[in-house]
C-alpha cells in the first residue's frame, strides 16, 4: 500500500481515480489545486504523485517547479495524468526530464486499469531502486571512513 497524492481539479474524475486506486490497495489523498497539494505533501509524505497539469490557480508545471525546489521532493516519482495532448509534449521532452517526470498518461486514452497499472509499475521500480541507492550510500560511508 502506497500513499499517493492525487492532484486533480475535477471532483468527479478525482473520485473515480480515488476509488480505482483505493481498490488496488493504495491510500489516496486528493488535492484539487497546487497550494493545497504542497501543504498536503508536507503532512502525508507521499510515495507518488499523480498530477493533472491544467489546474485552476496555478499550472501543474508551476507546481512542479516549486515542488522540486525542495530537496526532500526532488526524487519523488510523479505521473502526469493530463488532458494536455501528447503533441504538446513533443517539444517539451527536456522539460519533463528536467522535472523528473517518470510517466505521461493522456487522459482520453487512459483507462482506470491502465492508470492503476502505471502506478503499480512506478512503485515497483522505486522499490527495486531503493536497496541499490541504500547500498551506494553504505559504500560511500565505508569509503569515506
Amino acid at each position: 500500500m502506497a500513499r499517493i497524492l492525487l492532484i486533480e481539479p475535477d471532483y468527479i474524475l478525482a473520485r473515480s481515480y480515488y476509488e480505482a486506486l483505493s481498490q488496488a490497495g493504495h491510500q489516496v489523498i486528493p488535492a484539487a489545486g497546487a497550494q493545497t497539494a504542497l501543504l498536503v505533501a508536507d503532512d502525508i509524505k507521499p510515495e507518488l504523485i499523480i498530477l493533472e497539469l491544467q489546474l485552476v490557480e496555478h499550472s501543474g508545471v508551476e507546481f512542479l517547479y516549486e515542488f522540486r525546489s525542495y530537496p526532500d521532493w526532488q526524487r519523488l516519482p510523479v505521473i502526469l495524468h493530463t488532458q494536455v495532448p501528447p503533441a504538446e509534449f513533443n517539444q517539451s521532452r527536456q522539460l519533463l526530464k528536467q522535472l523528473n517526470i517518470q510517466t505521461y498518461l493522456y487522459k482520453p486514452q487512459t483507462t482506470l486499469r491502465a492508470l492503476v497499472a502505471a502506478v503499480d509499475r512506478q512503485l515497483a521500480v522505486d522499490q527495486t531502486d531503493q536497496p541499490q541507492a541504500a547500498g551506494r550510500r553504505q559504500k560511500q560511508r565505508m569509503t569515506a571512513a
